[in-house]
């Protein structure tokens, strides 16, 4: 069973996720709900749950400096938050889990799956623990972020962003290509990290590859247009996205 808490300072938005977690999944057990974020520290320390749905925006403490204030934790960390671009670029940023509201069925049986594969391959709250510091690292940075944490098969993998050369996408995967020859595969789909790195200086050249412009060593005005990077690679542009392309490096 996945022992659960719910903390949330709206009682509807609490007694609707509720339900639908109960009409989700049938290993669910919500074993506390907390309307006030420091009445909830107390009863998470002597509960001890599986995972805490956690509202970002509350009065008086927000989700995260709730978190700060647990110091230690053994529990997996699954955001529940209004639409805010910024806040939810940091989230990607961090690889952490979130769901908007109003919490989508689909969504929340999507983040379950997650989180019990998260258990299958036994990743701790370590990771959570590293994953919470660069979040807070990013919401406290007035300028784009500087690594970017990636939850791949193998774990949760923090990295440079200035180490990534491209970015593919095949179906819902997409494949980071880092200048020093290693590739990471992640389960989310082009379209999620878009936003994220178009902040730095990536560009997306055709429907399927973004790339890191500080690693385009040629332009060749040929086949449609096509770049060569600093690690060989050669990679088609897109017709739409040609004369942007040209005009970006013409500026670089």
């Amino acid at each position: 069973m996945l022992r659960v808490v719910l903390v949330d300072d709206e009682p509807q938005s609490c007694k609707s996720l509720a339900i639908k977690l109960k009409g989700v999944a049938d290993d669910i057990e919500i074993i506390g709900t907390y309307y006030h974020p420091e009445r909830a520290i107390s009863g998470i320390r002597k509960m001890k749950p599986d995972v805490i749905f956690l509202d970002i925006e509350m009065p008086g403490m927000n989700g995260f400096q709730l978190l700060e204030k647990m110091e230690e934790f053994d529990f997996e960390v699954i955001f529940v938050t209004a639409y805010n671009e910024y806040m939810l670029n940091a989230l990607r940023i961090s690889a952490l889990d979130y769901l908007l509201k109003p919490v989508d069925t689909e969504e929340l049986k999507n983040a379950l799956t997650r989180l019990r594969k998260k258990n299958l391959l036994h990743e701790n709250a370590l990771h959570t623990k590293e994953q919470l510091e660069l979040l807070g690292d990013t919401l406290k940075e007035q300028h784009a972020p500087k690594r970017l944490a990636l939850a791949s098969l193998q774990g949760i993998v923090f990295l440079k962003i200035n180490e990534i050369v491209r970015v593919e996408a095949l179906s819902n995967y997409s494949t980071f290509y880092l200048i020093s020859k290693q590739k990471i595969m992640v389960s989310k789909t082009l379209k999620e990290f878009e936003p994220v790195l178009s902040m730095q200086n990536f560009f997306r050249v055709n429907r399927s590859c973004i790339v890191n412009t500080d690693y385009i060593v040629k332009y060749k005005n040929e086949d449609g247009g096509i770049i060569e990077l600093q690690d060989g690679t050669e990679v088609g542009v897109g017709p739409h996205r040609k004369n942007e392309l040209v005009e970006l490096l013409s500026r670089l």
